[in-house]
């Protein structure tokens, strides 16, 4: 037998491992957790220690075999001329920079900003964190010689190398996504220095992705045709796109995907499952429960509506201060239909990112849904429904780990190229058609939906 491929997914809450065959067979898996601090309101920070000895945790759990990384995007990890961390990471869901966001629109002007990157500037990205650094610890910000991303942290813990892929990479602000390098345009209108960046790579080379590039990889989406629905706490759309194309309001976010040479946009939704497990925490019940009384209501949920903002909202609308509604409540409803309004709400959220990726030339008659929310039947055919599209379901669902593993067996060459890769390990294990019985409620649902944000915007 040839030797396992092992894949390492540094997330938020805890970093999880698996092990692979090189047919796709899951042959062990483990996780471990780690603490996140927030010292302050909406700053959000972990200690890059914590993702080391977890690693080293997780893979003393699972067979011995060439590596592959992926990680939670965007967060900075700040190192001195010694590679010692200087202070807490800075993670992807900190809110502290909004003035630096507004800094570098400013500075580099929004068109142009879009054009180089694919993107606006968030708060969550990388180049707002070093501004916020140089302006509020400029101790910190003298020290700094290396700056890395989470994952890449820990493959410099592995094995001594600063180095970046294309995909996480993308997702700093400070690379030119269409052309797959370092932006010099970008670094000299923020007075960052070149050297402190790593070098970057294709995925391929380094065996690392960020996780939502190696997340579709893993169920995979290596090329332009299938979409990938994930129904996590937050939901993404994410698509393969036929060449570089970036939204001219970046409404979704264009990034280098973990295919060389290819490029992916993605929409993110911020409260997808996280909305139904809010209504649970506030409403009781199991999740079977609430999942069968939906079941019973018709489509539509007589005629109740739900805006899925719970924590603001980034596509279409990149707007914090977007919040959730309940719009058409009678004495009529009951729980039932307050589940089925918020299953349908973020699939209509969903739809939102769908069409605008076929703005941006993205063409579809497939999708692969993965994530928590994606092995609820119900939930599955309600998405089916209303994005037009049947959904597959995968034989292994170990997310963004089970990409990084493909990449490590790329690297290794066990695999010609991740084509060969998603050929040889992804399966489709089942497919979910759309209820043509609802489609008419699904179409006038989704209009009446397109109007609830500019209608409560004020609110």
């Amino acid at each position: 037998m040839s030797e396992p491929l092992i894949g390492i997914d540094v997330g938020t809450s805890g970093v999880k491992g698996v092990a692979i065959s090189s047919a796709g067979e899951v042959l062990a898996t483990a996780e471990e957790g780690y603490p996140l601090s927030t010292p302050h309101a909406g700053w959000s920070e972990q200690d890059p220690e914590d993702w080391w000895r977890a690693t080293q945790s997780v893979l003393a759990q699972l067979p011995t075999g060439p590596v592959g990384l992926s990680g939670q995007m965007h967060g900075l990890v700040s190192l001195d001329a010694h590679r010692r961390v200087l202070r807490p990471a800075i993670l992807w869901n900190d809110q502290r920079t909004g003035a630096e966001c507004e800094q570098i629109e400013s500075l580099v002007g929004l068109d142009r900003l879009i054009e180089v990157t694919g993107n606006r500037a968030l708060t969550g990205f990388t180049a707002p964190k070093l501004l916020w650094l140089r302006g509020h610890e400029p101790e910190t910000w003298a020290q700094i010689r290396h700056i890395l991303l989470p994952k890449d942290y820990v493959r410099l813990r592995l094995d001594g190398e600063l180095a970046i892929d294309a995909a996480d990479a993308s997702g700093t602000l400070l690379f030119d996504v269409a052309n797959r390098r370092w932006s010099d345009e970008m670094l000299a209108a923020l007075e960052i220095p070149a050297e402190w960046l790593p070098a970057a790579y294709e995925s391929t080379e380094i065996a690392g992705a960020g996780d939502q590039a190696a997340g579709a990889l893993g169920v995979g989406i290596d090329r332009p045709g299938p979409l990938s629905v994930v129904l996590g706490t937050s939901g993404v759309v994410f698509g393969v796109l036929p060449e570089y194309a970036a939204d001219p309001r970046a409404r979704v976010h264009t990034f280098c995907h973990a295919a060389p040479g290819t490029w992916h946009a993605m929409g993110v939704m911020l409260s997808a499952a996280g909305a139904l497990q809010w209504l649970r925490t506030v409403t009781g019940g199991e999740y079977a429960e609430l999942l069968a009384e939906a079941a019973a209501v018709e489509p539509g949920a007589d005629g109740l509506l739900f805006q899925p903002y719970l924590t603001g909202e980034r596509t279409p609308h990149p707007d914090p201060n977007a919040r959730a509604a309940f719009v058409g409540l009678t004495v009529r409803h009951g729980r039932g239909e307050l589940v089925r309004a918020v299953l349908e709400g973020v699939a209509y959220g969903l739809r939102d990112s769908l069409e605008l990726l076929r703005e941006l030339g993205f063409a579809t008659s497939v999708g692969r849904i993965s994530g928590g929310g994606g092995r609820s039947d119900l939930w599955t055919e309600i998405v089916a429904s209303v994005l037009g599209i049947p959904l597959e379901r995968t034989a292994v669902d170990e997310g963004a780990a089970f990409g990084a593993a493909l990449l490590a067996g790329v690297r290794r060459g066990v695999f010609a190229d991740v084509h060969e890769a998603v050929a040889a390990c992804v399966r489709i294990s089942e497919t979910v058609e759309p209820n043509a019985a609802w489609s008419a409620a699904y179409a006038e649902g989704y209009t009446r939906y397109g109007a609830l944000y500019p209608a409560l915007r004020s609110f």
